[in-house]
């Protein structure tokens, strides 16, 4: 009797939860108290703790994050997450509409026309009502599984109601996961409090936490998401879907946050209107948008009209013009690259723009400077490109205050290290000629460490410029001596054992990671993520790659002289030479682990897909490509060797036969691979 009384307390306490999350997260309309939601929660986590057998995976207690994940699987999407072309003007709308009419042929159409959040899209997963995995976009085919940190989101209902909409609820629900500008403001609070990097904006921030590996820390910064798609993974149950208008119904219906600006347009003159309305007022929302997504309303129609390369031709985005602002430039800094690049930077009196308040602007080079003929105190127009990066525009010359100032002269040593600065021929910047000028240091731990490189989870810039200052780190081969001072780093001021544990633990996973993130790690100029990748799976190894010739290099597919020069001189050097023993005894990954490649048949020759493949996903036939030697470009051009096309081809396909490049279906391709 005892435990069917907790069964009955549990439930009742998760039916509280559930119901304060929805009305508080979604509906804006909380019916109890803070309090009183901690000490329902409080009661429910201290029940679930004594009764560990009683814990589900839809219980609001796993909201609360605190599992650590220490990689995120790959998941195929079931229908892939197509990316929207984009539109910037009415002219282009106007186009979208004439082709709707003409792919339809007299048939009556509406348009929905919804808000275009700027957060990251993810695809959400049920089976019978239960929330079963949640995954990113990824590459729009292959996305990461990131359920735990998705159910830290208390606007996502972790359980359905099944009898209200469908006889089952086997669906798939999209949408898009974002920060608000209230909380993003907070956490760059927090940041500034603890001594961290501020971020820059909103939308990387959500992208990146979404990855995190704790999820307690996931579920701190109060993530919210907006539902856009609703997909019956049931085909019988699918059919029954008509329209994109009724879907949103339906979502809002099963209590998924739908954002309530969405409106039906029966014409593309009212489409534009709405978008010069919603132009008017985004400043004013409490989240960032950067346009309006247009869709034609009947799905059968939007199944009649198709798809194109990786794009639906039934919706397009309109983007919003990039936003400015006027302001001054009192100063123009140098900031120092990780290989000595000297960027000037513009100081800017601080001015809130496009979700942040920005009081610095890059100015490029030298040159730049000139062109715009920039100057100190100078009142200037600034720009945030794409919402995200913000630069100088243009000079307000009427504006410029007597008397005038002089024109900006790069000086001749580096601003940290006063070490000579170089501009090598033919070359746009300026570089410190000095290897261990710290702010170079910094600069190539901070790349060394960073999650595309060797992933080195709590080793932030506040950190590393701590751990520089007090000695500890001369190069990024000093990272794995680290645990040696393990008694001295966990008694520094603001440092703990369980925040020097989580750098201890990150550097040892890093040990694990593949050659090619190495190789990219070790910030060798021009060596991108994917030409280090190039080269590691070229050469196979780092002793190989050491003994070559620098025509050699350049002889690998898609090496370019400027990239073979500077790999050949980063490994004609004694000090890099060192740097690499050390990293070796580290027990860092030095060559390529597994299979060999099955042949170099498709050596020199670059592929193009395109079209939906019946037996392979993109990832599958883009891996078994790149294992035969070969390359896979997004685009076709006159370099283009092979067009590989599936169902469903669009103007890839078109392209190809004027170019006159060779198409080849699946069938021929598997002949191709036949070793």
């Amino acid at each position: 009797m005892a435990e069917k009384a907790i069964l009955k307390r549990i439930k009742e306490l998760r039916e509280k939860l559930l119901d304060a999350d929805y009305k508080y997260y979604v509906l804006a309309q909380p019916d109890i108290t803070d309090l009183e939601y901690d000490m329902y929660m409080n009661e429910l986590l201290e029940l679930e703790k004594q009764y560990p057998e009683l814990v589900t995976t839809d219980s609001p207690s796993q909201r609360v994050g605190g599992q650590i994940t220490n990689e995120f699987p790959s998941v195929v999407h079931e229908v892939p997450m197509l990316s929207l072309s984009n539109s910037y003007d009415e002219n282009d709308l106007l186009e979208f509409d004439k082709r709707i009419k003409n792919l339809l042929k007299g048939e009556k159409y509406r348009y929905v026309c919804e808000l275009k959040f700027d957060g990251a899209a993810v695809s959400l997963l049920y089976e019978k009502g239960e929330l079963i995995q949640g995954a990113t976009r990824g590459d729009g085919f292959r996305g990461d599984k990131i359920t735990t940190n998705l159910k830290t989101i208390r606007s996502i209902p972790l359980k359905l109601d099944i009898k209200s909409i469908f006889n089952t609820l086997d669906i798939e629900v999209r949408g898009e996961v974002f920060i608000k500008k209230d909380d993003f403001i907070k956490i760059n609070e927090r940041q500034e409090t603890e001594g961290d990097k501020l971020y820059a904006n909103a939308r990387n921030t959500c992208a990146g936490t979404l990855k995190l590996k704790d999820s307690s820390i996931v579920a701190s910064r109060n993530l919210n998401m907006f539902c856009y798609n609703l997909r019956h993974r049931n085909p019988d149950e699918q059919k029954k879907l008509k329209s994109h208008f009724e879907n949103l119904n339906i979502l809002k219906k099963l209590k998924f946050p739908v954002n309530d600006k969405f409106t039906l347009k029966t014409s593309i003159e009212d489409v534009i209107k709405f978008c010069g309305e919603v132009d008017e007022y985004r400043e004013s929302l409490p989240y960032e948008i950067d346009g309006v997504v247009v869709k034609v309303d009947s799905l059968e129609q939007q199944e009649k009209i198709g798809s194109i390369a990786k794009s639906p031709r039934w919706a397009i985005a309109y983007k919003f013009r990039a936003k400015q602002a006027e302001t001054r430039l009192y100063k123009i800094t140098l900031q120092v690259g990780r290989v000595g690049t000297i960027t000037p930077v513009a100081e800017l009196d601080p001015i809130f723009l496009a979700g942040s308040t920005i009081s610095r602007a890059t100015l490029h080079n030298a040159d730049e400077i000139k062109r715009k003929d920039i100057r100190e105190g100078d009142y200037v127009i600034i720009e945030k490109g794409g919402d995200v990066i913000p630069k100088v525009v243009e000079v307000l010359k009427n504006r410029r205050p007597k008397p005038v100032h002089p024109e900006f002269k790069m000086p001749d040593s580096c601003p940290v290290c006063n070490s000579l600065l170089v501009r090598p021929e033919g070359e746009a910047n300026y570089f410190c000629i000095n290897f261990l000028c710290p702010a170079q240091v910094q600069a190539r731990i901070e790349h060394f460490v960073a999650r595309n490189a060797m992933d080195i989870e709590g080793l932030g810039y506040s950190i590393i410029e701590r751990f520089i200052k007090d000695g500890y780190l001369k190069d990024i081969t000093d990272i794995y001596g680290l645990p040696k001072h393990e008694k001295e780093l966990k008694v520094l001021e603001r440092f703990g054992e369980k925040s020097i544990d989580n750098i201890f633990k990150g550097i040892e996973r890093s040990k694990e990671r593949p050659f090619e993130k190495v190789l990219f790690a070790i910030g060798i100029r021009h060596v991108g993520d994917r030409t280090a990748r190039i080269l590691a799976r070229h050469f196979r190894n780092i002793d190989n790659l050491c003994n070559v010739s620098r025509e050699e290099i350049e002889h690998v597919h898609e090496i370019g002289p400027k990239i073979a020069e500077s790999v050949y001189e980063f490994f004609g050097k004694k000090n890099n030479r060192i740097l690499l023993d050390r990293l070796k005894k580290a027990g860092l990954q030095f060559e390529v682990t597994g299979e060999e490649p099955k042949a170099n048949k498709f050596t020199g020759l670059t592929f193009v897909l395109t079209g939906t493949l019946e037996k392979y996903k993109r990832d599958d036939a883009k891996k078994i490509i790149e294992d035969f030697g070969g390359t896979v470009s997004a685009s076709v051009s006159k370099k283009t060797d092979f067009v590989l096309a599936g169902s469903e081809a669009g103007s890839k396909l078109v392209k190809a036969s004027k170019l006159g490049v060779k198409i080849i279906s699946e069938q021929e391709f598997e002949e191709m691979i036949k070793v």
